[in-house]
């Protein structure tokens, strides 16, 4: 099991799958969603294997159903302080996602994870077939 928590870890950073239980994740996740109905759980953390873009200060964020992919993109690049010509890519599901056009609301009907919470990776470049 501890090689395990390893493979999942980030520069010493545990993913927050690995720092709660299922129980707590879901029990966490329904209740945010019954307070907030508008809203969604989301979790964004730097993907596994990303060298060059630092870890964001927090991972936990509530998003509006309406917001646009494209627009949540800003306020994470804003968040990790990238100039104009660096690029970054959001990972969902290990699928670069490619529609900016889209809600945050539909991303969480096609992408929500079993414990409630959408899971959101980024990443300097796009990462196929990594798991």
């Amino acid at each position: 099991m501890w090689s395990m928590a390893v493979v999942h870890r980030t520069h010493g950073v545990q993913r927050f799958k690995h720092r709660k239980t299922f129980a707590a994740r879901k029990e966490e996740s329904t209740f945010i969603r019954s307070k907030y109905p508008k809203k969604v759980p989301v979790i964004v953390e730097r993907y596994p294997g990303e060298r060059y873009l630092k870890p964001l200060d927090k991972a936990k964020f509530l998003v509006p159903q309406d917001v646009i992919v494209s627009h949540f993109i800003t306020i994470i690049r804003n968040r990790l302080d990238l100039t104009p010509n660096q690029a970054f890519y959001f990972v969902v599901k290990n699928s670069s996602l490619s529609n900016m056009h889209a809600t945050i609301g539909e991303l969480d009907q096609e992408f929500q994870d079993a414990d409630g919470f959408l899971y959101i990776c980024y990443a300097s470049q796009e990462m196929f077939g990594a798991s």
